[in-house]
């Protein structure tokens, strides 16, 4: 079977997911939908598709959606995706804060439609790896970071169309973290405030404290307002092992020494072949993240983010 995709979003991430599916054996890219037409035009001539519509694009006898949209967008698409029946992939973040994401979820709950969404660090053998060591050496302590500079995208500067930088980018780790030490029974955070807001009201940096149901404790600390990245990762303490982890690198350390390695699997063409197979064989690849488990980590970002603004604690329902 060959899977007729199609793609609506053709900003930076859009059009990498384009190029991937493009050059993925059994598939074909019947049409790209975006906003800005110019954008999906252009695109659209590079890839050799057409620019529709959403709405074309959904009559087109698509298999199945990638949407990728930046976090304001999401909601009325994903909705329009299950009302035509189709499977979707959804780039995170799931929106800006947690009301359209817990509708959409609910929507394709009751749909029961294959879903994968943006998480593509799960699929890094580097990953794997670290797991495995976590789960023979539960973690401690904890430590988060995101160290970067703001993004190009112009609704990146406006927490209510990008979520925050927690929301947007760090979400990666946080996602991380609950596979490698569990869940997040509690956040309290705080922020500092943008230092340039008539230009932009993400804040400059932000710092949490997590505490585990493991009874593990951890940080996670992020920043936007550097040059360039530095730092995007996860530092792990743990009886018997120390582990280090980015979406490049992996190094354990143990009595015997620290082990060094790099990821031999490209997670970013990893995460599209793993949904296409999903869609066409009913097989799900370890590492594929639906809607509903996307959501457990949306909404524990969401958490950092309120906290943040509220000054308070904030306690994730089990």
């Amino acid at each position: 079977m060959t899977l007729r995709a199609g793609l609506v979003g053709a900003g930076g991430v859009g059009a990498r997911h384009g190029r991937t599916l493009s050059g993925l054996d059994g598939v074909e890219l019947v049409g790209i939908a975006d906003a800005v037409p110019a954008a999906g035009a252009a695109l659209a001539a590079e890839l050799g598709v057409p620019a529709l519509g959403v709405d074309e694009l959904l009559r087109a006898g698509v298999n199945a959606v990638w949407l990728c949209v930046p976090p304001f967008a999401h909601g009325e698409l994903e909705l329009a995706v299950v009302r035509a029946g189709l499977p979707l992939f959804v780039e995170k973040p799931l929106g800006t804060g947690l009301a359209v994401a817990e509708e959409v979820a609910a929507a394709v709950a009751a749909a029961g439609l294959p879903t994968a969404t943006g998480y593509h660090w799960r699929h890094l053998d580097t990953v794997a790896a670290a797991r495995a060591v976590c789960a023979a050496h539960p973690p401690r302590l904890v430590s988060l970071s995101w160290y970067d500079k703001v993004p190009p995208p112009a609704w990146w500067a406006r927490a209510e169309r990008s979520g925050g930088q927690v929301v947007e980018q760090a979400t990666h780790v946080l996602d991380l973290a609950r596979v490698l030490a569990g869940e997040v029974d509690e956040v309290e955070a705080v922020a500092a405030p943008s230092s340039d807001p008539s230009s932009r009201d993400v804040d400059d940096a932000t710092a949490a404290l997590l505490r585990f149901a493991s009874g593990a404790v951890g940080t996670l600390t992020a920043a936007c307002v550097q040059p360039a990245r530095t730092r995007a990762g996860l530092e792990l303490s743990c009886p018997g092992a120390a582990v280090e982890l980015t979406e490049t690198s992996l190094t354990v350390t143990t009595a015997e020494g620290a082990e060094h390695r790099e990821p031999a699997v490209d997670a970013r063409t990893a995460v599209d072949r793993a949904f296409v197979d999903l869609v066409v064989s009913g097989v799900r690849a370890e590492g594929l993240v639906d809607y509903a488990e996307a959501l457990r980590t949306h909404r524990l970002a969401v958490a950092v983010a309120e906290s943040a603004r509220t000054g308070s604690r904030v306690r994730l329902d089990a």
